[in-house]
């Protein structure tokens, strides 16, 4: 359970923290823009009402987790810092702010290479999270961001990665198709929870249709 318990209390740190999110996220041009956030916030709030995990910290974390993106940072370590000074300069109890940035810090994909999260409310952000990068959505989502990082949209001489590094997951150029099979496909078989496993599922077909149906056009087959 959270550690404060007041609703209306809640309510207001939750009405905080979303005008906090809508200021850092409301120029990015990335894929990592505020509806990502809405989406994962309430995809959050549909997951923690069916696993029975704390809706408030969850829904925190999903507002929060990607201004301590360090791809929207100077470094992983002044995301988190962000968070945390934010997080202090609220009446958040102490137990919730470590769970919070406990949560933020280890959700993410990082090339597969993360550990399984600790705690339900973990579980549950996580998932979400990951379900925004499953379906139609994540779809426009990895060609806006190949674009704005200049990778082609696919190149037939640039073959997918098996096994890469951080290092080569953030720093080595690909193609946006590359990224279905380095990443996107992936995802669903790294899902946490049941509801959030029966979204993934349905999700990963289309995308897999979506992948058929590209790699014919581009053959010249249909």
């Amino acid at each position: 359970m959270s550690a404060i318990t007041d609703k209306a209390q809640q309510d207001d740190l939750i009405a905080a923290a979303v005008a906090f999110a809508k200021a850092f996220h409301e120029k990015d041009d990335t894929g990592h823009d505020w509806w990502h956030i809405h989406r994962v916030s309430k995809m959050t709030e549909r997951l923690a009402d069916a696993e029975g995990a704390d809706r408030f910290v969850a829904l925190l974390a999903a507002l929060l987790h990607d201004v301590a993106d360090e791809k929207l940072n100077d470094s992983k370590e002044s995301g988190l810092r962000r968070v945390q000074d934010w997080l202090e300069s609220q009446p958040v109890a102490a137990e919730d702010r470590r769970h919070v940035i406990e949560i933020i810090s280890t959700m993410s994909y990082n090339a597969g290479l993360n550990p399984p999260m600790r705690t339900l409310e973990g579980q549950v952000v996580q998932d979400a999270d990951r379900l925004d990068a499953i379906g139609a959505i994540a779809i426009a989502r990895c060609f806006l961001y190949a674009g704005k990082i200049g990778d082609p949209i696919y190149d037939p001489g640039i073959k997918p990665r098996d096994s890469i590094t951080k290092e080569q997951y953030r720093n080595e150029g690909s193609t946006a198709i590359n990224h279905f099979y380095e990443k996107l496909l992936k995802l669903k078989d790294r899902i946490n929870t049941p509801s959030a496993k029966a979204i993934a599922e349905e999700r990963h077909r289309y995308m897999e249709q979506y992948v058929a149906q590209f790699h014919a056009e581009w053959d010249g087959l249909l």
